[in-house]
């Protein structure tokens, strides 16, 4: 995109803007109910132009549940519930409502007819314990004592309304699609890599010309924050986060966690409409309002809840990275993760008057540091309706979600810049495919988040409202000045391991055994 160079000031501007909402973290246990219900806790939402040789007229859906698994969290790992609903949702006319639907159920089975494998001990079958009954190398392996399998329907019209049709496997026809068993360790799982691969599916989606691809499974976490400094009130020296040379100062503390990721490259004709190249997407996850614990649970598989009745009940949304988890006060963090973005402006007090800069002040002794423009009208505007000239749909309902520009081509792993647009543009470079423009695996979205948070958005619009965000918002309400622009967390979003094709997140730490 060729932006002028009063363009480039305000999108650069409004990308800070649009990023300061979301700040420290990925959206791990952010609520005080989703703590309750890690199967159902989206964590992390990826958007963007596929960088794989090739790929470029894709657009890859990356939506990871079940935070912070531990590789050796044996004997039974990380299923995904079969009780619940998982949804990526796409606005493709700016309207705040979901046009396109891809929903996602997982059922998990026992092997040998639901009896589950079983050893002969004196004279007697006796079925094992553990999900596995030796080594494993391809899907569906008689080895393997759970099946695993998801379909996804895609629906279109707007949520619970509208026709919901199956994707296919491409070959086959087939509606139900094999998901691997996490990475239990090296000698049951010798080469977990080529296990995986086999399990992305080539499929047709209704309506769309191009086949897509498809895969569910575990991968290694892929966000890098400092997270325990971070809500140990910044437990983290003003000198190192203040010091551009000490980005990676100090350890990811999620380096050896796991997560479980929902997969879908789309050609990218397939999501827009209308001649408008800006789609708006989040993800969901939803319970049966009622649901029962039989006291008697027969044999098989999670089978101590029945009677699942009534409607679905949304219980975790997540579109911009850690909107809730920073921004949104503690008495509606469940009401948020409830909440479709049609309905956004009942949250507006946390954005117009952000309680993040004050807690930065009180966690690092240094009173006074906020930034002091307040209402911040100008964070609401863009925030909610994406960048003009960047990512603003041609009709927009203001809404929090992510945006993608997909006539925006993507950058190749190595040449992206890990501050995403911002970074770019005050390099004077030619990647305008990262975070805000959606979301990249490798874009730092904290280390933007915490410039624009505590000033950086007001010093570039100067004492003429260059960028026409208000008077109020000026160097003069920065108290923080030129040192806004230096803000980090110590830890560098650059330095995880990621791979250059889909599904793009890294292989999974094993249970046991050297990756």
């Amino acid at each position: 995109m060729d932006l002028t160079p009063c363009r480039k000031a305000a999108a650069v501007a409004a990308a800070l803007l649009t990023a300061a909402c979301a700040a420290q973290a990925s959206s791990h246990r952010e609520a005080p109910f989703i703590t309750t219900a890690p199967k159902v806790d989206g964590t992390d939402f990826y958007m963007f132009r596929s960088y794989e040789s090739g790929r470029d007229g894709y657009v890859t859906l990356l939506a990871n549940y079940l935070p912070l698994q531990d590789a050796y969290g044996g004997p039974n790992y990380f299923q995904m519930d079969p009780n619940a609903l998982y949804e990526i949702h796409i606005d493709n006319d700016g309207d705040a409502r979901e046009d396109i639907t891809f929903m996602f159920r997982f059922r998990n089975l026992l092997s040998n007819g639901g009896r589950g494998a079983a050893l002969p001990i004196g004279g007697e079958m006796v079925p094992i314990p553990l999900i596995q009954s030796g080594q494993v190398t391809a899907p569906g392996d008689p080895s393997l004592n759970v099946d695993q399998k998801f379909s996804v329907y895609v629906r279109r019209g707007e949520s619970r309304d509208g026709t919901s049709q199956p994707l296919t496997n491409a070959a086959t026809g087939a509606t139900w699609f094999a998901k691997p068993v996490d990475n239990i360790g090296t000698k049951t799982l010798p080469d977990y890599a080529g296990y995986a691969e086999r399990h992305i599916h080539s499929v047709r989606v209704p309506g769309c010309a191009q086949p897509a691809r498809l895969f569910a499974g575990q991968r290694r976490e892929a966000f890098a924050v400092n997270l325990g400094p971070i809500f140990d009130l910044v437990n983290a020296p003003l000198a190192v986060i203040t010091d551009p040379a000490r980005t990676n100062a100090a350890p990811n503390p999620l380096d050896d966690k796991n997560v479980t990721t929902l997969a879908l490259e789309i050609h990218k004709s397939c999501l827009t409409k209308n001649g408008d190249p800006v789609i708006g997407g989040w993800t969901s996850a939803s319970l049966r309002q009622t649901r029962q614990l039989d006291p008697l649970p027969a044999a098989g598989l999670q089978t101590a809840e029945k009677d699942l009745e009534g409607p679905w009940v949304q219980v975790s949304r997540l579109g911009m990275p850690l909107v809730n988890e920073v921004v949104i006060g503690l008495p509606d963090k469940d009401r948020f993760n409830a909440s479709r973005p049609r309905s956004d402006a009942q949250f507006a007090r946390y954005v117009t008057n952000p309680t993040l800069p004050a807690l930065l002040e009180i966690a690092l002794a240094t009173p006074g540091i906020a930034p002091t423009n307040l209402p911040r009208t100008d964070l609401v505007t863009t925030f909610l309706t994406g960048i003009n000239g960047l990512n603003r749909p041609r009709n927009v309902t203001p809404a929090e979600m992510l945006r993608l520009n997909t006539d925006i081509p993507p950058v190749p792993y190595a040449q992206q810049n890990r501050l995403g647009v911002v970074g770019n543009l005050l390099a004077g470079g030619n990647d305008n495919a990262g975070y805000p423009n959606g979301r990249r695996p490798k874009d730092d979205v904290v280390d933007i988040s915490l410039v624009a948070v505590m000033g950086g958005l007001c010093m570039a619009n100067g004492n003429a409202n260059a960028l026409g965000l208000g008077a109020a918002c000026k160097p003069a309400a920065v108290p923080l000045k030129e040192t806004a622009f230096k803000l980090h967390d110590a830890v560098d979003q650059a330095a995880v391991p990621l791979l250059t094709r889909f599904p793009y997140l890294n292989t999974p730490l094993p249970g046991a055994g050297q990756p």
